[in-house]
């Protein structure tokens, strides 16, 4: 119920944005029509067409994309000759083909009084629907959330009810302000004369509208303009409602104390509670090290189920100690999955995976769950997430993030014990964790995860903004400000990454960390030579893994490449990689 809560107001705080300006003049060209006949079913309509297309856009992939494009257009042409009747009232009788006069009569209804034979809510309605065919709302926090959701978790009745609360809320802010707008409107047009000059100025808005959403506004300028006013908003509401639990070291959740008790049989009991039963683990495209493996047939053994991604620095971070608890238990009935559910498109080839596992050094059983039915089965939503099942097939404890590593392995050691493996060793693992796999120093992190593609962009600076699935030419500002990056040279930015279009293109970035990472790949799989600089010099004995001490280095797959590791005192710094050779795709940072 909160969630939904959430979504309502996330909604109504639209009213704040300018991504609901090319929206207003249809709303508003309502007034002084009758509210419940006329302008209520228009809001419930573009309520109701929202709420539909984003479930179909978050979860029916490219298809559902272009075919909304089909109907932006026909709503394109039916809103703008809904403005060229209000400005041009004599057209309605100048157009004689019956097509348009059909058109006509179905937009005019909507602003004449209702009578017995003439109802204007059908053609309000239809407005409406048009209307939201059109509306692209900025993606702050709570509609990140819920799109988010919708994404992994596939079309249901929850996701479109979710929506259509986040539409609901747009259009209850929408109907005040119409309502006390539209009762100066009303004044305003019982004065001489004023009454045709407004319907004309409507007609003019709505026709702006038309134009604003055409070129692109509502989605490109007004959704830059919009994150700043109302995205603090929203996360506020999240962090107070839902507090975050950031995959991050030392975040664990119903952390209980790991004790045991001997019982009169001379059996050990874990204090562990019972959190459910283990999920099915069908729904794996492919299994590797291992045939496909089945709850049942797992009865009898201690299973721990580790949800991961191989381009994710937390889950890399974490995959020591997985290794070594696979190795050292797997002799006494524990059995390691990992669950290989992807973050990236790139993520989902079954080779990047397959050569991930053998680089890793992971022998125990992947499930490859491209289609994330494994994740759904559990009801997971981080990266990495460690699930611990005893040997009845009950979980009986979870840990969400990095650190805690004692804790967990004390955990594996108790359902051990209540399996019946007691000649254990009771010491813990010390797992050689270098490079990349290194924990982070979070005393000195203070740059977040960044995005690069526009679905999740932000901090973006230059001052035309990202140009979306186009090629464009960027240029970023001589002097950036804590944690803000730009691009350089020809770039085509689309949901989830940048791709590289001329030769010697460069990406800055101003960080405050120990180490940087940087998710990317070649879009034709020839190797990018690039080149890193830091605060305009070679990073000599800063250098990360994937470079050397000149800052040269070479994209060769779509991974993540530790670039900077800085062994001086770590303060804001500029990174800047320059790329020798146009075709490289850029997805996310990463710090530590």
């Amino acid at each position: 119920m909160i969630i939904f809560l959430l979504a309502y107001l996330g909604g109504a705080l639209t009213i704040l944005s300018p991504c609901i300006l090319p929206v207003l003049p249809f709303v508003f060209a309502r007034s002084g029509q009758p509210f419940i006949k006329s302008t209520l079913p228009m809001l419930f309509g573009m309520t109701l067409m929202f709420a539909l297309v984003a479930t179909l856009a978050a979860v029916g992939g490219s298809w559902a994309v272009q075919a909304n494009q089909y109907g932006r257009f026909a709503a394109l042409l039916l809103l703008g000759l809904f403005g060229l009747t209000l400005l041009f009232p004599t057209l309605s009788t100048s157009l004689a083909r019956p097509f348009v006069d059909l058109g006509n009569r179905v937009l005019k209804s909507a602003d004449q009084k209702p009578n017995a034979q003439n109802s204007p809510i059908i053609p309000s309605f239809l407005l409406g629907i048009a209307t939201g065919l059109l509306w692209a709302p900025c993606a702050g926090p709570i509609l990140g959330l819920v799109l988010t959701g919708a994404a992994l978790n596939g079309a249901n009745g929850h996701t479109t009810l979710l929506l259509f609360a986040y539409a609901l809320g747009a259009a209850t802010s929408l109907a005040a302000a119409l309502l006390i707008g539209g009762k100066v409107f009303t004044a305003m047009k019982k004065s001489l004369g004023v009454g045709e000059w407004i319907r004309r100025g409507l007609g003019v808005a709505v026709i702006v509208g038309v134009v604003a959403i055409g070129f692109g506004l509502d989605t490109g300028l007004l959704t830059k303009l919009s994150l700043t006013r109302t995205s603090s908003i929203e996360q506020a509401l999240l962090d107070r409602v839902h507090p975050q639990q950031a995959v991050s070291p030392s975040n664990s959740v119903n952390v209980i104390p790991v004790n045991s008790t001997e019982n009169t049989n001379g059996l050990f009991t874990s204090s562990l509670p019972i959190e459910g039963n283990m999920p099915p683990l069908d729904g794996a495209v492919q299994w590797l090290n291992s045939p496909p493996l089945t709850a049942a047939e797992l009865r009898g053994k201690v299973v721990l189920i580790d949800f991961w991604t191989y381009s994710c620095i937390n889950c890399l971070r974490t995959l020591p100690y997985v290794n070594a608890w696979a190795k050292k238990y797997k002799d006494q009935g524990l059995v390691v999955i990992g669950v290989h559910a992807p973050e990236f498109a790139f993520e989902k080839d079954l080779g990047n995976v397959k050569k991930a596992v053998n680089d890793l050094h992971v022998t125990y059983p992947v499930a490859i769950d491209n289609n994330y039915v494994i994740w759904r089965a559990f009801n997971n939503q981080y990266w990495p997430a460690h699930y611990f099942i005893d040997a009845k097939g009950h979980i009986r404890f979870h840990h969400f993030g990095e650190g805690e590593y004692e804790k967990s392995e004390q955990v594996i050691q108790q359902l051990l014990r209540e399996a019946g493996h007691t000649k254990l060793n009771n010491g813990l693992v010390q797992a050689e964790a270098t490079g990349v796999s290194l924990a982070a120093d979070n005393n000195d992190v203070q740059s977040p995860e960044t995005y690069i593609g526009y679905s999740r962009a932000n901090n973006f600076v230059p001052t035309d903004g990202q140009i979306q699935d186009k090629s464009h030419t960027y240029t970023t500002p001589n002097t950036l400000q804590a944690n803000q990056w730009g691009l350089q040279g020809n770039w085509r930015i689309e949901k989830e990454k940048a791709v590289q279009i001329s030769y010697t293109s460069h990406l800055k970035y101003r960080f405050h960390a120990r180490d940087l990472h940087l998710v990317m790949g070649s879009s034709d799989g020839r190797p990018v030579h690039f080149r890193v600089l830091i605060d305009g010099a070679a990073p000599k004995a800063s250098h990360g893994v994937d470079i050397d001490e000149n800052g040269m280095g070479m994209v060769t797959g779509q991974r993540l490449y530790q670039l900077v590791r800085q062994t001086q005192t770590v303060k804001d710094r500029t990174f800047d990689i320059e790329f020798l050779e146009p075709g490289v795709e850029l997805f996310a940072f990463t710090f530590g």
